[in-house]
């Protein structure tokens, strides 16, 4: 059975809970099968009102969703998919409205209409603690059901327009990751790389010497989950491949004071379910800055990584070029 990660409570989540804490006495739960529950529970969560009624409804929501077999979580999801779409009539005039007389007032009354009511109900779902790394889990899953169940594709492009919001660059935070980072950091390192494997922690060690460094966003909702890494080598010259990189020994101390390049090896999205969000780019030039201001000498930033297609571009470039 498919089931997100564990992540340790973040201050959000505990607050949160403080919160629902308080609400639990409205919280009615009815008689009938695990499913219907579950379902219930977001119809109540999408009607009711109130922050600590709401956090209530969230809580005891997600702790059932977790607990359904597969089957169910996939009926759930096609509740949500199929459901708390817009309503066509009022949508249909506020359009017509807007065509007849374009003034900012009926456009944000457009806008309003047209959000879907499931975007509101997985905002309140989010409430509860662990919402966030459920609906992360639960993306990732219909992202591997679409092509066998398009149907679900409504679910999945909210769930992609929300944590698009809710992970965007003024929520991360970029940590250096070294020997000395905790143990459950350099497991995941190794656990998610996924460019060029890590082969125990003998290669770790090497990966995180004085001539290496690695980089992370994480997000406070993702406590302890790195959310997409990058691996750099220091060095002189440009690398010309990534090979004798990973086999280099460990230099002598100098040899970073010495470098005047910054290899970008590799570089590794670590969850599924934020696939399509974008990362690399803000991590790389986060990383740039850090690393000139640590090391002034480097002069040359450069990438291993393949270029898809550069070979195929290239070779018809040339072949073009000595056409007559």
């Amino acid at each position: 059975m498919a089931r997100e990660p564990y992540v340790a409570r973040s201050w959000l989540d505990r607050l949160w809970a403080s919160i629902a804490d308080r609400g639990g006495e409205w919280v009615d739960i009815p008689d009938a099968s695990p499913l219907d529950q579950v379902c219930r529970l977001a119809l109540d969560l999408l009607s009711g009102r109130g922050e600590a009624s709401g956090a209530a409804l969230a809580r005891e929501l997600l702790g059932r969703y977790r607990r359904l077999g597969d089957a169910d979580r996939r009926a759930f999801q096609r509740f949500l998919a199929e459901g708390f779409a817009p309503e066509p009539e009022p949508l249909r005039q506020a359009a017509a409205e807007y065509v007849q007389d374009p003034t900012p007032e009926r456009a944000m009354r457009l806008a309003e209409l047209a959000e879907p009511p499931r975007q509101e109900l997985l905002r309140r779902i989010n409430m509860g603690p662990g919402g966030t790394s459920t609906l992360v889990g639960m993306r990732s899953e219909l992202l591997g059901a679409l092509r066998t169940e398009p149907g679900l594709q409504p679910l999945e492009s909210d769930l992609r327009h929300l944590l698009g919001s809710w992970f965007n660059r003024g929520f991360l935070e970029l940590r250096r990751i070294d020997w000395d980072s905790p143990a459950a950091s350099l497991e995941k390192l190794i656990a998610y790389e996924a460019v060029h494997e890590i082969k125990g922690w003998e290669d770790l060690r090497r990966r995180l010497q004085r001539d290496r460094r690695c980089f992370a966003f994480f997000h406070p909702a993702l406590p302890g989950e790195p959310l997409i890494f990058v691996e750099v080598a220091l060095v002189e010259g440009m690398a010309g491949a990534v090979e004798p990189l990973l086999a280099a020994p460990v230099p002598d101390a100098s040899a970073v004071d010495r470098a005047d390049s910054a290899i970008f090896y590799s570089i590794n999205n670590c969850q599924y379910g934020l696939r399509g969000i974008s990362f690399g780019n803000f991590l790389i030039k986060q990383v740039v800055e850090e690393l000139r201001a640590e090391l002034p000498n480097l002069s040359c930033f450069a990438t291993l990584s393949p270029v898809p297609g550069f070979r195929r571009w290239l070779e018809s470039r040339l072949d073009g070029e000595a056409s007559p």
